[in-house]
């Protein structure tokens, strides 16, 4: 029996066009995942519309505090209390369920697009993905795996310690260790597609077919030491 047999993988993707780049690497992990026997979930967060805020209507019903509303610690009551919106829950679920979690979006900023921050301040909140102890190695995620494909604006060359932009491990560290770590998932090594917009017929086409091809042996994977000499060392 294969390793993928039975696994569930979800991907969180978040692009404003179908027939985009981000969207042709979702749609061929959706088909080498599938064919491999994984059952495999989208969340499209702009098909979605998925609300990016955190805010108040978060929480159904009575808050702890009403006389000051401080978001994490009313997170943190609505989940014990499973009172928080359907939305969020519905996206709890989908992880809960997941031995995979591929993060698929376009590099804004050095960081994630709005709406896909506004899912990882929503979605993985204190009482789910972690808790106070409870974080990093012993995060409550620390039974599944996660991997960001990411496309840059940037060429490869300009990610580089000597380049403009800095090595592009720089730019994982909030990311893979200050969020995706810190709830307890086992990082897989970034999937980073540079400068598509720039390349060449040719070029995209291959960046797609390498990004299928490791997906046949992802099972096989170690996840990267999440530790600062990964990102900051020699």
């Amino acid at each position: 029996m294969s390793l993928a047999a039975g696994k569930k993988v979800l991907i969180v993707y978040a692009h404003q066009e179908p027939r985009s780049f981000n969207g042709s690497l979702k749609k061929v992990a959706v088909d080498e995942l599938s064919k491999q026997g994984c059952t495999v979930t989208v969340s499209d967060l702009y098909a979605m519309d998925f609300e990016p805020r955190a805010t108040r209507k978060d929480i159904i019903g009575a808050l702890s505090n009403p006389e000051f509303f401080n978001y994490g610690v009313e997170a943190y009551e609505a989940c014990k209390k499973r009172s928080l919106t359907s939305d969020i829950i519905d996206e709890q679920k989908k992880v809960q369920e997941a031995d995979l979690v591929i993060f698929q979006f376009p590099l804004y900023w050095f960081s994630v697009p709005a709406i896909l921050k506004g899912w990882m301040d929503r979605v993985l909140c204190q009482g789910f993905a972690f808790d106070i102890p409870g974080f990093y190695d012993s995060g409550f995620l620390k039974d599944k795996f996660a991997l960001l494909s990411v496309t840059t604006g940037g060429t490869a060359e300009m990610y580089t310690k000597t380049g403009v932009s800095g090595h592009f491990k720089y730019f994982l560290w909030p990311l893979q260790h200050g969020a995706l770590h810190f709830c307890g998932f086992k990082v897989l090594a970034p999937q980073i597609s540079f400068a598509p917009e720039f390349a060449s017929e040719e070029e995209r086409k291959r960046m797609v077919a390498s990004w299928a091809q490791r997906l046949k042996t992802i099972w096989k994977e170690e996840p990267i030491h999440c530790t600062p000499p990964w990102y900051f060392g020699e």
